[in-house]
């Protein structure tokens, strides 16, 4: 049976192929080109891939530039066969727990980041797996609102993204949810509420895992 990472791997895969090297997309500074170099040596170069911060950094610029450079077919191709034997990734287990989330969010970097993109409509089987990870991920997401932030599905259920006063509420679909989570409030299909300062400052705040 398929697992979500495998078909949102594939899904990604068909997007960036579909769009072209030189589309834009939700990642600030990154064309469709940048983003699959990103995917492929997060997957086949993690050791360069874990160098985030610090001077190390200039490592991980220059390993992407060099994957970035790679014909465009080729890095498409990479993203669809995947991590070789050997990376973590490989494994079914990790590749699930890692990557659904992943390849979701970019999935729809590249959708959202064209004209007349339209809603994608979740299967609930597909819905719930991204609500389950949300859940045990809000804090970390969220670590950085300046005001407490909570997540609520339509029917109720809600994550505590993060403590504080006054509240912001953020209710939508859990795919939803996770774009705003991930950092791309502006393109996440929700509705906010709460002290109008207090949503503007959440709108504008670093959400996600940088």
């Amino acid at each position: 049976m398929s697992t979500h990472a495998k078909r949102e791997r594939l899904l990604l895969a068909d997007l960036l192929e579909a769009a072209g090297p030189d589309a834009p997309t939700l990642c600030e500074g990154w064309s469709t080109r940048d983003l699959a170099a990103h995917v492929v040596v997060r997957e086949r170069r993690p050791e360069a891939a874990g160098i985030v911060l610090g001077p190390l950094k200039s490592r991980l610029d220059r390993v992407q530039a060099e994957f970035a450079a790679k014909p465009y077919e080729e890095l498409i191709r990479l993203i669809r066969t995947g991590p070789p034997k050997m990376s973590p990734f490989a494994i079914k287990q990790v590749d699930e727990a890692s990557n659904t989330v992943e390849f979701y969010v970019h999935a729809e970097d590249v959708r959202r980041a064209q004209p007349g993109w339209t809603p994608r409509e979740l299967d609930p089987v597909f819905a719930d797996a991204l609500w389950s990870r949300l859940e045990r991920s809000a804090r970390l997401l969220g670590r950085k609102a300046p005001v407490g932030l909570v997540l609520r599905r339509p029917d109720g259920q809600t994550a505590v993204a993060h403590r504080g006063a006054p509240v912001v509420t953020v209710t939508g679909e859990p795919g939803e949810l996770t774009v705003y989570a991930f950092g791309r409030q502006d393109a996440a299909q929700v509705e906010v509420e709460g002290d109008k300062e207090a949503v503007d400052r959440v709108g504008r705040a670093q959400l996600g895992m940088g």
